[in-house]
């Protein structure tokens, strides 16, 4: 993790983004930034840094304000480049995923403070999904995971990955380079083999997701459209290693043209993406109506029921109905975990008709009872 620096924030902090003619270079940018810091204090602002991203054509500002508001009006006086979206964030989330919340040390003391550094991401999410009851709180267990745990961050220091956040089911991490990305990711992927043969159990899998993107997009979260789709594909998608279009895409260009190496490995395509990011969607809102039938989703993924089930099948592996099924029984798995409630409360909950029918799909899924799961009091 990269040292946090120990600022007294007075007011928020904003990241702003500009979209670019491709005209701009990173002198003029720099200039703009300049511009900005001579007349920041009419406006109680304080810009922070600046990235650049001279390929895509966008830049972004890292700036203490009392408000978006100030923000464009400072840009719009000091030279007429206003935002076209702003979004306040932690400093330390940005520190984590960018490496820096100041001007690099390389580029200060010089007449223009010229950055480059496009703010550009790789960003991978590495699911861990446990299905362990006797085993999950033994030593072995503990051990193995641990052993797991420190092998990923030591691979993460050797491809210059940063780990944003983490918790038992959840890593993400941010890289600059793509090349790096990937083969960490088939490390990784290495690593939970032997996590698997190790703890000789089949109750636990394990899914990578990379994405890439920008800071700011027209969310409200820093790499939000990013980490959606990473954390999308490691639900949807049926193979170990998902990538996007854009990944496979730097991914080959930086390495003459040579596909990602490896075995279960996926690679979207643009309209994959597309269709996965519409049916989540739908998905995440609708999934725990127990009225919910394929009719209801094909319209508005503007497909016939057939076309829906080739694409599921495609991607999934699972019919549409088998995927909305095994969705409920993950969240149920994680109410579950987290003692929120008793077995009918869950049921319903999770669009289950009853008790006795969640319970009968449960123990398919699962190899368990749901009541394994729960304390005494909620048998």
């Amino acid at each position: 993790m990269p040292a946090t620096f120990l600022i007294d924030y007075r007011m928020p902090i904003f990241m702003d983004r500009h979209d670019l003619s491709d005209a701009v270079t990173a002198e003029k940018i720099a200039q703009l930034h300049q511009e900005d810091l001579k007349i920041q204090d009419e406006f109680d602002c304080r810009g922070l840094t600046y990235w650049f991203d001279n390929m895509r054509k966008i830049a972004f500002c890292l700036i203490e304000a009392p408000d978006e508001n100030a923000i464009r009006k400072m840009h719009d006086k000091a030279h007429g480049s206003v935002p076209h979206s702003v979004i306040k964030v932690d400093p330390s989330i940005v520190e984590s995923f960018l490496g820096r919340i100041e001007d690099p040390e390389k580029a200060k003391n010089t007449e223009l403070n010229i950055i480059n550094d496009p703010a550009f991401r790789i960003i991978m999410v590495i699911s861990l999904n446990r299905i362990l009851l006797v085993q999950k709180d033994s030593a072995p267990f503990i051990a193995s995971m641990l052993k797991y745990n420190n092998s990923v961050r030591d691979l993460l220091k050797i491809y210059l990955g940063t780990p944003v956040k983490q918790n038992e089911s959840q890593f993400l991490i941010s890289f600059k380079s793509v090349s790096n990305a990937v083969r960490a990711a088939l490390d990784i992927q290495a690593l939970f083999k032997d996590l698997k043969h190790e703890i000789n159990s089949d109750e636990i899998n394990q899914k990578i997701g990379l994405s890439s993107g920008a800071p700011v997009t027209e969310k409200k979260l820093i790499f939000e459209d990013t980490i959606k789709l990473a954390e999308r594909m490691c639900i949807v998608a049926k193979d170990e290693i998902v990538v996007s279009s854009e990944v496979n895409d730097l991914y080959k260009s930086e390495n003459s043209n040579a596909p990602i190496p490896g075995k279960k490995i996926m690679v979207l395509t643009p309209d994959d993406e597309k269709f996965l990011t519409h049916f989540m969607e739908y998905i995440e809102s609708s999934w725990s109506n127990s009225n919910l039938k394929v009719d209801d989703f094909s319209k508005p993924m503007g497909c016939s029921k057939s076309q829906l089930y080739r694409k599921m099948i495609l991607l999934t592996g699972q019919s549409p109905n088998t995927f909305i099924k095994d969705y409920r029984l993950a969240e149920a798995l994680r109410l579950l975990n987290k003692n929120s409630g008793n077995i009918s409360e869950i049921a319903f909950e999770t669009g289950f008709t009853s008790p006795s029918y969640f319970s009968k799909c449960f123990q398919k899924r699962y190899g368990h009872l749901p009541s394994d799961y729960l304390p005494s009091r909620y048998a």
